[in-house]
């Protein structure tokens, strides 16, 4: 059986109300050489029942809750790609995102990842062009990228929030680099209609909406990831 381009891997817990559109947005892309690989965090919803539907398109790896960077790691234990993409599974892509980043990465022999800008409900992060110093001062970059597997070095399952930055931050000190897509590829759909989702990009909690407890929560986790990799400022 020959290996699929891409590895598409979900980590889920409680999404039970999500991962139906997410799925459905994976398999209405024009880019059809894949595998979907999703990984249940311990959910304790009906998730079972929405996954149903699904299980003759899809690998489903089922473990106890141990959080969303060991589930990413996990389901990439069973990847065959070439490339890899960890999609959130709030996540809903458009029908030209796979394609798109693929033909990108294929253009540039040079780029370990490509990254594009989003809509998180009704806002959009355009995010910026690939620039180290930048990434060293804020996390601009998702974690639904498209990586060479080669590439890849794993999440660290030691970090709880920001995870996507360490990542890029780990690959910026192996000399890996991305290249930005300045498309909008996909959309988080909030879950709670006023609520801020756990990811959003640094330059974000400039928004008034952004709440002071979860601004605080992001200055903590950013210290500890500057600490890991001995920024400063």
């Amino acid at each position: 059986m020959d290996s699929p381009k891409i590895s598409i891997i979900i980590p889920v817990f409680n999404h039970a109300n999500e991962i139906g559109p997410c799925l459905d947005s994976i398999l209405g892309q024009t880019f059809s050489n894949y595998e979907i690989i999703v990984v249940n965090d311990g959910s304790t919803d009906n998730f079972n029942e929405k996954i149903e539907p699904y299980k003759g398109r899809i690998i489903l790896i089922s473990q106890e809750n141990r959080g969303s960077n060991p589930s990413r790691n996990r389901g990439f234990e069973e990847a065959r790609g070439e490339f890899v993409i960890f999609c959130d599974a709030d996540v809903i892509m458009k029908p030209e995102m796979l394609d798109t980043m693929m033909q990108v990465l294929e253009n540039d022999g040079n780029a370990s990842y490509a990254y594009s800008s989003f809509k998180y409900g009704w806002k959009k992060f355009k995010s910026f062009p690939f620039e180290p110093e930048r990434l060293k001062k804020m996390n601009y970059i998702h974690t639904t990228s498209l990586i060479r597997s080669e590439d890849f070095p794993g999440f660290d399952e030691k970090i709880m929030r920001l995870q996507d930055w360490d990542l890029w931050l780990t690959m910026l000190e192996q000399e890996k680099r991305g290249i930005w897509i300045d498309r909008i590829l996909f959309t988080i759909k909030p879950r709670h209609k006023h609520n801020i989702s756990e990811w959003v990009p640094s330059f974000a909690y400039k928004l008034p909406l952004i709440k002071p407890k979860a601004v605080k929560k992001y200055e903590n986790a950013a210290r500890i990831v500057k600490e890991k990799h001995g920024i400063k400022h």
